[in-house]
């Protein structure tokens, strides 16, 4: 199985398009006494058209009875010549009961991979509609269940789920292809167009206005916005960024780079601490992780900063500390020379029983390939719930949003992950970078809107996006204090999809429905 590119989305399902049209064979040629042809007619059925179809629901959401438009459809990218270059498709979910949208909220909403389609987001958490899986567990095959979802946003907001080009139903059209959209800066923009367009067509300029990423779409988050508000001067109310990356050096393990160990180790710890392999496990989750991060960024960091020159009285006492908080062994720790990246983390930590944890959520673990391994093969987080999202979400499509595309639908893309351009013109910076990094597009943001709300949920057992990596980041913005208060934190016993666990999920609208009525208040 190959393993993950390292923001590759929950739902691992790559469901290729339908087969190419075939060429148009070509007539034999005429005599040469016969009569010109005259000239063919373009083919109108090759020009690129928008698409929808529009049906009315309603929702019970606590004491309230919502009735609401979905629409399903397509809207058209265009190039400078106005030739259409892309069809973006999308879900949105407008309350129907509302005559003034001018105080209504506007959220849209996307996953992230890059390569992901919304569907998560979508079925997993926030849509009308929400598919039930197992927590911490593989969900079982077909039938799936399909139920109203308690915790839909639209209580709070109206809802646009996007699938970026190249995902979902979205592709290049026309003269476009997948290299004009599949990168940071080429997203953004592409984004940036949809909104801009639908905002333009339903006359919701007015309405205050949200972004929703996860997983990359948190990076996605920080680029977007700032490009949304610098280039068409369109200012949104806040962002929720769920499962945080804005620099990838974070988490990222490079040769002679030890931050990334560091900012793991609080969440190798709660990993440890869910799968019950610590010699001595505590009573209180929250003090133990306030232990671990209080080590990794004192003792555990000024002993990686020595290196080669770490005295071995002082090694020795640091392996006894690590294998405290993260259930490893002290030869384990000592023959990794202290350091233990990610895969070797998820192989090891349960290799006695047979079993790999799950990057995207520790507590589930699945069967291990190889107990030999050193770094772990596959996600078990994934393999547990992509059949039901897939299901489910195809279902959906065609019988309740009366959507019926021949085609299929495409979850994730390989191809769009592995084509992807990271190259990105970071606002007022000259320097290089290492790695991928949207810090200076957030805190961009904020300096052009100082009235930009950002609030990130971050999951305690989530491997991909670690919480302390969140942390660090939000704290190294060098952001003065009055912006360093429009940064909102929310934690949830769970991992990098913390909605799969239903307490969560439940906790994680509250939030989100708080912050949307803050952000539109002022």
């Amino acid at each position: 199985m190959k393993r993950f590119d390292f923001l590759t989305v929950a739902i691992i399902v790559v469901i290729a398009f339908g087969a190419a049209l075939g060429a148009r064979a070509q007539a034999p040629a005429a005599a040469a006494s016969a009569p010109a042809a005259a000239p063919a007619k373009p083919d109108s059925d090759t020009t690129p058209k928008e698409e929808s179809s529009v049906t009315d629901h309603t929702i019970k959401l606590g004491t309230q009875t919502i009735p609401y438009k979905a629409t399903a459809g397509t809207i058209l990218l265009k190039d400078d010549n106005d030739k259409p270059i892309a069809s973006i498709f999308y879900v949105a979910y407008v309350r129907s009961d509302v005559k003034d949208t001018s105080e209504r909220p506007l959220a849209f909403l996307y996953n992230g991979g890059p390569g992901s389609a919304s569907v998560p987001l979508h079925m997993g958490a926030f849509g009308p509609k929400r598919i039930m899986t197992f927590d911490a567990e593989p969900t079982p095959p077909a039938p799936y269940r399909l139920v109203d979802n308690t915790n839909c946003l639209l209580d709070a907001a109206d809802l646009v789920f996007i699938d970026p080009v190249g995902t979902g139903y979205s592709k290049p059209v026309g003269d476009g292809k997948g290299k004009d959209f599949w990168g940071v800066d080429e997203d953004a923009k592409s984004l940036a167009q949809f909104i801009t367009t639908y905002v333009n067509r339903n006359n919701r300029w007015n309405s205050p206005k949200f972004l929703i990423g996860e997983s990359y779409g948190t990076f996605r988050d920080a680029v977007l916005v700032d490009y949304l508000q610098n280039h068409e001067d369109m200012y949104f109310n806040g962002i929720v960024m769920i499962s945080t990356v804005l620099d990838f050096a974070t988490l990222s393990f490079n040769p002679g780079q030890d931050l990334p160990y560091v900012l793991y180790l609080p969440s190798y710890a709660a990993s440890a601490w869910y799968q019950k392999t610590l010699t001595d496990r505590p009573a209180d989750l929250n003090a133990f992780l306030a232990e671990a991060r209080q080590f990794a960024s004192t003792d555990y960091a000024m002993a990686l900063a020595k290196g080669s020159a770490l005295p071995a009285a002082e090694r020795a006492e640091i392996v006894k500390k690590l294998a405290h908080f993260t259930g490893l062994s002290e030869d384990y720790i000592s023959n990794a020379n202290l350091r233990v990246s990610l895969f070797q983390f998820m192989s090891e930590l349960e290799r006695a029983k047979g079993l790999t944890i799950g990057r995207y959520d520790a507590r589930f673990s699945g069967p291990i390939f190889d107990r030999l391994e050193e770094y772990a093969a596959y996600d078990p987080q994934s393999t547990a719930v992509s059949g039901a999202f897939a299901s489910a979400f195809n279902q959906y499509l065609r019988e309740d949003l009366q959507y019926n595309k021949d085609q299929s639908y495409q979850m994730l893309s390989y191809l769009v992950n592995e084509g992807w351009d990271w190259d990105h013109k970071v606002p007022d910076n000259s320097f290089g970078r290492a790695a991928p990094n949207a810090e200076a597009d957030l805190v961009d943001a904020l300096f052009t809107n100082t009235h930009l709300q950002v609030e990130v949920e971050n999951g305690l057992f989530d491997l991909a996006t670690p919480f302390f990596a969140t942390e660090y980041t939000m704290d190294h913005l060098n952001l003065p204090a009055s912006l360093q208060g429009n940064i909102h934190l929310q934690y949830y016993n769970a991992g990098h999809m913390m909605y799969l666990h239903e307490d969560d999920l439940t906790k994680l609208k509250g939030n989100i429905t708080n912050f949307i009525a803050n952000a539109s208040n002022h």
